[in-house]
C-alpha cells in the first residue's frame, strides 16, 4: 500500500506535463476512494507537476534505486514585475 509522503515512479509518459515512464514523484494525498495526488519537482524544489493518478499508474520506490536528470522542457513563463 501506498501512503502520503512516499516516492512512487510512473509507470507511462504524462507528455502534457512533461513527465516520462520513470519519473519520481512524492504522494501528496491517498483519495479515500482511490488513487493519488503526486508532485513531481526539479532538483530546487520547485513544483514541475501536480497530477491525480490511478493506482496502476505508479510504483512505490523501493530496493536500491537509480534516480537520474534529465533536462526539462522550457516554459514560457511571463515575468511580473
Amino acid at each position: 500500500m501506498i501512503r502520503e509522503h512516499e516516492l512512487v515512479v510512473l509507470k507511462r509518459d504524462h507528455e502534457e506535463a512533461g513527465l516520462e515512464a520513470g519519473d519520481v514523484g512524492t504522494v501528496v494525498l491517498v483519495y479515500p476512494k482511490g488513487g493519488y495526488l503526486v508532485e513531481f519537482v526539479d532538483h530546487e524544489g520547485n513544483t514541475m507537476a501536480l497530477l491525480d493518478l490511478e493506482e496502476g499508474e505508479v510504483l512505490p520506490l523501493q530496493g536500491p534505486a537509480l534516480l537520474r536528470a534529465k533536462a526539462l522542457r522550457s516554459r514560457n513563463l511571463e515575468v511580473q514585475e
